[in-house]
């Protein structure tokens, strides 16, 4: 009697319950995959026969392979927490410098900025410099800056507005010019901040005063003081500005609109000299329509210190600081694989990679065909429960058959052995 075959079902069965089990105890492990069993039958070889009559004797498992899935992305409360929706892995540098590949994304900043996860790995891609700008190609690991942001003179002003061609004149033809304290003397005023080299604001007022038809002067004020002349005689920063037949095309003899330049901003108790700021004007309007500032921007700001970071779809991790501004602190870069299934597990929700697994594809979130990233959110587990607890339950009729004919043998074997 050969035991052989009910052995080996045995073992196989034995070796399909551990998968099992594993998997349902990773249920809830993010970025986890569900493993597989895979069987092969057995056959003795006999050297020089042709007889097609063999009876095989048992069975081995062939493999264990995982399967990468898409698990379930759910939102989180942790910015930090990110989840890869499609192909590819976080590529994370061991504190012995060997390169791992996972797909759980629990991290955090460490003391020193890089961005760690439990296992203190740390995670790749391509830093920023202090400008912002991302240094593509050169993957290091990645560290994020916590200290704030210098401030920025301002040195450009965009304005786009229009002016109501229905509107009167209101330069009045006697005494002061304009009175700013007195709207009958202009038509309309809109204000913007500007600020210093200490990132210290000022604000200025513009006026905008018809003086005839289609044509504006435009005056300039800090407070109460005129850019331009005296608090008693002040003088337009923009004298004729006028407008085409059609309400386009705005022209100051001999400046250009989008070249020209701010009178000096004068320092006072808070803000220091600003100056060279050059103004657009070149895409406002006179229509019949009332007065509108429809943009209006500059490029200086205060100083800022780190509030919050956000990680986009693409992997740029960007820092949000307390003046508004927001500046990429670095992008995540992430890899996939030819054949992911002969990645090496090392536990710890990681792999290696193998020969057999070709060599990693890396590139940003969203390219070519890898994923894009969730920030918030994390991949859950691809394991599928109801199934592992079904084929649980098929697994254990399978060790009851198998058991079952090695007691059916040893039973025949007994009545051959009481055979008198």
């Amino acid at each position: 009697m050969n035991f052989q075959q009910g052995l080996s079902g045995l073992n196989a069965t034995s070796k399909n319950m551990e998968v099992i089990g594993n998997n349902i105890a990773n249920a809830g492990t993010y970025g986890a995959k569900a493993g597989r069993a895979e069987f092969a039958d057995m056959y003795a070889n006999s050297i020089g026969t042709t007889n097609n009559n063999n009876i095989g004797i048992g069975v081995q498992v062939a493999a264990v392979t995982q399967q990468f899935s898409q698990g379930s992305v759910v939102s989180t409360s942790n910015m930090m927490d990110v989840a890869i929706n499609g192909r590819g892995f976080f590529q994370l540098k061991e504190p012995s410098g060997g390169l791992v590949y996972s797909r759980n994304g629990q991290f955090q900043v460490d003391s020193q900025g890089y961005i760690v996860n439990s296992q203190n790995q740390r995670l790749q891609g391509y830093q920023a410099d202090k400008e912002g700008v991302i240094e593509t190609g050169v993957k290091s690991d990645l560290q994020l800056s916590m200290s704030g942001i210098a401030p920025q003179a301002t040195d450009k002003i965009n304005m786009t507005f229009n002016l109501d061609s229905r509107s009167k004149v209101t330069k009045p033809a006697t005494g002061a010019v304009i009175d700013f304290d007195d709207p009958t003397t202009y038509n309309n005023a809109t204000s913007v901040q500007v600020f210093d080299a200490k990132g210290q604001p000022a604000d200025i007022t513009y006026y905008f005063q018809k003086s005839a038809t289609d044509t504006w002067n435009v005056y300039a004020t800090l407070g109460a003081t005129p850019l331009n002349g005296t608090a008693a005689s002040p003088t337009p920063m923009l004298s004729d500005l006028k407008f085409d037949s059609t309400g386009l095309n705005p022209t100051l003899a001999g400046v250009p609109l989008d070249k020209f330049t701010l009178p000096d901003i004068p320092a006072t108790d808070t803000n220091s000299l600003i100056s060279g700021v050059k103004v657009d004007f070149t895409d406002s309007t006179q229509f019949g329509a009332t007065f509108s500032v429809t943009d209006l921007n500059q490029n200086g700001y205060a100083p800022g210190q780190f509030a919050s970071l956000n990680i986009g779809e693409d992997g740029v991790i960007s820092a949000r600081y307390t003046n508004g501004l927001t500046q990429p602190s670095g992008q995540l870069e992430i890899a996939t694989f030819r054949n992911p299934q002969a990645l090496s597990s090392l536990g710890g929700n990681a792999w290696v990679g193998t020969l057999q697994a070709g060599d990693p594809v890396t590139g940003t979130p969203g390219s070519g065909t890898l994923g894009v990233l969730q920030s918030g959110a994390l991949e859950e587990s691809n394991v599928d429960l109801t199934g592992e607890l079904v084929n649980m339950m098929t697994a254990q009729r399978f060790y009851q058959a198998n058991a079952q004919t090695i007691k059916t043998q040893d039973s025949m074997l007994q009545t051959l052995v009481s055979m008198r």
